[in-house]
């Protein structure tokens, strides 16, 4: 069996572009997972991305029930894409799914950003994205490193051995 030579992952570069709870937390589990590992971390919100990191938005993000294939009713069956337009559907089933991540003791939005930033982890914002959005850097969560372009996005992600993943 032929060996190939490996690149060991030293960073990741996350682009997280969707303000979904599920979007947003697959962009901060594996910011996480890779600093707990030692990997550099960066975090790039863009577009609906930056509510997870708007103070006003971060602690209001909910699960998308129109649209969404994966969606699962109790039992396992499907939910109608219908059901999800329905006044205060979309509320509960966000109030659920926040409900069983406490039961499983996973970290909050706020939490999370306090773990990979305290691990060495960066946080960005898209610069295009937040002139669209007339935000500041004052309206964003405290640790933000910076509001940056996506050619300074790039820059960060230079260097053998780094992956950038679009969540």
């Amino acid at each position: 069996m032929e060996t190939k030579e490996k690149f060991p992952l030293k960073k990741v570069c996350i682009i997280c572009a969707k303000g979904a709870i599920e979007d947003v937390y697959a962009a901060l589990v594996m910011a996480n997972g890779a600093v707990m590992e030692g990997i550099e971390a960066k975090l790039f919100f863009t577009f609906f991305g930056l509510d997870a990191i708007t103070k006003k938005q971060m602690k209001k993000l909910k699960t998308a029930t129109v649209g969404n294939p994966a969606m699962r009713m109790p039992g396992g069956l499907p939910f109608p894409t219908l059901l999800g337009g329905i006044p205060g559907v979309e509320a509960g089933v966000s109030a659920m799914m926040k409900n069983q991540m406490a039961k499983l003791d996973i970290p909050t939005v706020p939490e999370f950003f306090e773990m990979i930033t305290a691990g060495g982890g960066e946080i960005y914002a898209c610069k295009l994205a937040a002139d669209m959005f007339k935000l500041k850097k004052e309206d964003l969560w405290e640790g933000v490193t910076d509001i940056i372009t996506v050619g300074q996005f790039y820059e960060l992600a230079e260097g053998q051995g780094t992956q950038i993943i679009f969540v």
